[in-house]
Order: C-alpha cells, then sequence, then structure tokens
C-alpha cells in the first residue's frame, strides 16, 4: 500500500471518529481536515448531576447571619454557619423561601476564638464596666464601648439599647450591659427584635443562659455581684454555647413568636 492511499485511510478514520465526538454545528472545524492542525479540544468529564451541584457558602465566622449574606444563593444552596449563629427574622424568611439548608459548624472545645463584644453601662454600672473591659482584653477579646463614661447620671435605656442594636445588626458579636440591679437593661435589651438577653447573678445561670436560650446579650447588676463574680460570670457566659437540638428548637420557637409581633 502506497503512502498516499495510507495517508487517505487515516483521514477517514479520524473524520469518523471526530464526527461521533463534535458537535454538528462544528462541522466547520472537520472540514479543516488535513489542512491545518485540529483545535484543541476540552472533554468535561464530570457527570452532569456534578457540575450542576450547588455551591456551599462558609459564613461559619459570624454569629449573625443577616439577609446580605442569603439573598444571593441560589435555591437549595448549603450554607455552612457556627455552632451558635443566628439568623435575623428576614434572613430565616429567605432561608425557608429557597429551601437553603443550613449546615451548623459545630464549635472546638476550649476554642480561644476572639469575640467583638459590644459593652454598656448606665452611671451605676460604670466602674464595673471598666473592670469588665479589661477582663475581656485579658480574654483576648476586642471590647466596642457604648458608654457611659462617667459616674454622671444617666438614663440606662439609652445604653442598653445601643448594645442590644449592634448586636442584633451583627456590628456585634455579643453584648455585655450592667446597671444597678441588671433587669431595666434587660427589658430594655430584649425589646430590640433577635435580641435574647439575660439577666445573670450566678455562674449557673449564665451557662444555662447560653446552653439552652443561646443568649446574645448579658445583663448584670453592679449593686448585686461583686467584681470577682463579674469576672467569674462573664468568662463562663463567654466559654458556653448553645450545643442540643432540643434547646435550638425551643430558641426557634422564641424567635418565631417575635416574628409573630413584628410589623
Amino acid at each position: 500500500m502506497d503512502d498516499d492511499s495510507t495517508r487517505d485511510r487515516v483521514r477517514a478514520l479520524v473524520r469518523e471518529v471526530l464526527s461521533k465526538a463534535i458537535p454538528a454545528e462544528d462541522e466547520k472545524d472537520r472540514s479543516a481536515i488535513g489542512s491545518s492542525p485540529a483545535p484543541t479540544r476540552f472533554v468535561n468529564t464530570v457527570p452532569a448531576a456534578s457540575a450542576q451541584s450547588t455551591v456551599t457558602r462558609d459564613e461559619s465566622s459570624k454569629s449573625v447571619i443577616t439577609e446580605d449574606d442569603v439573598r444571593g444563593l441560589e435555591p437549595g444552596s448549603v450554607l455552612r454557619i457556627a455552632e451558635s449563629a443566628r439568623l435575623t427574622p428576614l434572613a430565616s424568611d429567605i432561608v425557608s423561601e429557597k429551601h437553603i439548608e443550613i449546615v451548623r459548624r459545630s464549635p472546638r472545645r476550649g476554642s480561644k476564638t476572639s469575640r467583638l463584644v459590644a459593652v454598656g453601662a448606665d452611671h451605676g454600672g460604670f466602674p464595673m464596666k471598666e473592670e469588665l473591659k479589661s477582663f475581656l482584653e485579658e480574654l483576648g477579646h476586642r471590647v466596642h464601648d457604648f458608654g457611659t463614661n462617667s459616674e454622671e447620671a444617666v438614663d440606662y435605656p439609652d445604653f442598653a439599647h445601643a448594645v442590644a442594636a449592634a448586636v442584633a445588626e451583627g456590628r456585634s458579636d455579643l453584648g455585655i450591659i450592667i446597671d444597678g440591679a441588671g433587669v431595666g437593661s434587660a427589658i430594655t435589651a430584649n425589646k430590640v427584635p433577635g435580641v435574647r438577653a439575660a439577666a445573670c447573678y450566678s455562674v449557673n445561670v449564665a451557662r444555662n443562659s447560653r446552653e439552652h436560650n443561646d443568649a446574645n446579650v448579658l445583663t448584670l447588676g453592679s449593686k448585686t455581684i461583686s467584681s470577682a463574680e463579674m469576672r467569674e460570670i462573664v468568662g463562663a457566659w463567654l466559654a458556653t454555647e448553645i450545643t442540643e437540638d432540643r434547646h435550638r428548637k425551643r430558641v426557634a420557637k422564641i424567635e418565631a413568636i417575635e416574628r409573630q409581633y413584628q410589623r
């Protein structure tokens, strides 16, 4: 068999193979075989089902997931968030509407995660607030101080509201407020949607408020506890996370009740 005949058979074989591998609209590419090198092609070997899988977004560094974090997700997406993270009401609505799957990342025990803690106090809680700030920094946390800045008489709702709003809006991870008894600030903070404030007077109550209620704001009474007790309560509160589904289910019911009364 001469060389010309061999080349013709090879070309015919190549055309037959390409006719099965190249789409019809690329006919013009096949016509060029023999006169110029065939263009390089990449074959997608990923199954169609895998190629269309939803992209997972990781927001596990945040303690509050807002509508901005979920609005751009496609329906059926998977969103990974922190174990103790909470969703704002609007974010929850978007997640439900788009059937977004939430995957919670379990925290590591003994984690030294640094948080941004909003703090505030009235005139009665000012001295203890200053001690609190130093203690939080010793623990490796960052502090956003909303005042007050002296023992001159002020109204506790103003400062409780400022701290609560910072937590609800995601500008701070957690909040701690100090007034004379801790009750008035808790009542005020709990008027802000998304806030779960707990007035705590012991280490056990502090742990319970986090583990069972996922409290994100702690209120303290400077006239009811000592500086040493404050440090113990705050340390326990920050070190505790909600971990069990039965508790999360009950917190979800609290949030559902809250949404019923929102305009």
